[in-house]
């Protein structure tokens, strides 16, 4: 008996053989990105991310928008991070808080930073300074300690609000020193900056790119740089540790990260761009102006410093006994 063959209709076999082949995904972006920042527009994590976005935007060929998601230090907008899909559309620029800290002072909090997100870089870091209402008794670092000593819990340390970058430092000083202050909490570095200015407080350590203008216009006097080396903003104010206290350096970070499981290209194009963006020449003497120093690390280098970091402020919190309630 003859087989009798029979003939698909063209459009029956073209259907076929579209679902026997494999998808075909767009390249990524063909969409915006959104960088996030967990914080109010105007800050310096801000800042960070609006000049990176803009140049990232131009390579990519699609817009960066930036949403700025604040509320409880940063941890509502990491938060959303971690959930948005790890497709690359959605990325965290935030500072050192939103890493290295909240994880020992919100203990209710939802997200594990070396586990919840792909590390990309740290963009920037900026040494803090120590400085003081201009007519504080003390001129030095060496005078502040004495003050310190002579009057325990009596001088005043301002900071933008308690479990802050400048919170923490003071904490790590007083700590290093064998010494005790006052700790006084505002809403944001801006209030805490002009309380000072007034007299109202007796000193802080505040991001050096945030009062770089008041100690140029002699409204503030600075004692001390936070980092491991002097400033060229400041080539004349010695680091605490050449001014004998150790272990106190210290610096305020920026840094990008995505949810995780980004797809590998997506996360080495995202690696390679901001890199490049942070290095551009319209870029990075901006930022070295404004007292930033690029670090622009890979992710390997981003996870062995965080964990350092976790490391440290886990130990100055508890030693410290800190809370934000």
């Amino acid at each position: 008996m003859a087989l009798r063959l029979r003939v698909l209709p063209i459009m029956v076999l073209a259907a076929v053989l579209l679902t026997l082949a494999p998808p075909v995904v767009a390249a990524w972006p063909d969409r915006p990105v959104t960088f996030v920042v967990p914080f109010p527009a105007g800050g310096s994590t801000d800042m960070v991310a609006r000049t990176v976005g803009q140049k990232v935007s131009e390579k990519l060929g699609q817009p960066v928008v930036v949403e700025n998601r604040a509320g409880a230090t940063g941890a509502i907008g990491a938060t959303s991070v971690m959930r948005a899909p790890a497709d690359g559309y959605t990325v965290m620029v935030a500072s050192i808080g939103v890493y290295a800290t909240n994880p020992f002072l919100q203990p209710q909090l939802a997200y594990d930073p070396l586990k919840d997100f792909d590390l990309i870089t740290v963009a920037v870091r900026a040494p803090n300074v120590l400085v003081a209402t201009s007519n504080f008794a003390a001129n030095s670092v060496a005078e502040l300690i004495a003050e310190l000593k002579k009057r325990p819990d009596k001088i005043s340390f301002a900071n933008s609000g308690a479990g802050s970058s400048d919170h923490l430092t003071a904490a790590l000083f007083l700590q290093r020193t064998g010494t005790s202050g006052l700790h006084v909490p505002y809403r944001g570095g801006a209030p805490a900056v002009n309380d000072l200015i007034a007299g109202h407080v007796d000193v802080s350590f505040q991001n050096i790119n945030a009062v770089i203008g008041q100690i140029r216009a002699g409204k503030l006097k600075v004692l001390a740089i936070t980092g491991d080396a002097r400033s060229p903003l400041l080539p004349n104010v010695p680091t605490l540790k050449e001014a004998g206290v150790d272990g106190a350096d210290v610096f305020s970070w920026q840094a990008v990260a995505a949810p995780k499981g980004l797809p590998d290209d997506v996360r080495s194009r995202l690696h390679a761009e901001i890199v490049a963006a942070l290095n551009a020449p319209e870029v990075r003497p901006r930022m070295e102006e404004l007292g930033f120093e690029i670090v622009a690390n890979t992710p390997e280098q981003f996870r062995t410093f965080l964990t350092q970091e976790l490391a440290r402020w886990k130990q100055v919190i508890e030693t410290g006994k800190i809370t934000i309630e």
